[in-house]
């Protein structure tokens, strides 16, 4: 399956940066990973934008009122969107004042990192490193415990 993040804004703060750089590059080892950056905006803007970028690809929009999974819940769906063919997911990091009703009501999923709201930077790297434990434990691999 091929991943794709799309985020509006780029990453300003050097921890963002680094982060994003760091799980990117362990990330293409275990196969398709694409970061793409729109441009932020208003609530309304940037989810249109969003839309039109994950055009074709299964939605995950990210959002504190989520679903909260587990790693292992979220392994266990990968897997499950894996084995019904789906070829591409896309995971949604919307505009500083969160995506819009109709952005949440067109997702496939709506997806909690956590119930806090988190900056859009730390949400970029979190993300980044979930999607890295579950390819880990998708091959084997004793990064998580």
């Amino acid at each position: 399956m091929k991943h794709q993040i799309i985020a509006a804004g780029k990453p300003a703060l050097g921890y963002a940066k680094t982060g994003v750089a760091e799980y990117l590059k362990r990330l293409s080892r275990y196969g398709s990973y694409e970061l793409k950056h729109i441009k932020d905006g208003s609530s309304e803007d940037v989810s249109e934008r969003l839309y039109v970028a994950s055009k074709d690809t299964l939605r995950i929009v990210l959002d504190e009122r989520g679903e909260k999974l587990t790693t292992s819940a979220l392994t266990s769906r990968i897997q499950g969107w894996e084995m019904r063919g789906i070829k591409r997911a896309s995971y949604l990091i919307g505009a500083s004042d969160g995506h819009t009703e109709s952005m949440r009501e067109q997702a496939d999923m709506i997806w909690a990192l956590s119930p806090l709201t988190l900056q859009h930077e730390l949400a970029l790297v979190v993300l980044l490193e979930q999607l890295y434990r579950v390819a880990t434990i998708q091959r084997g691999e004793p990064y998580h415990r």
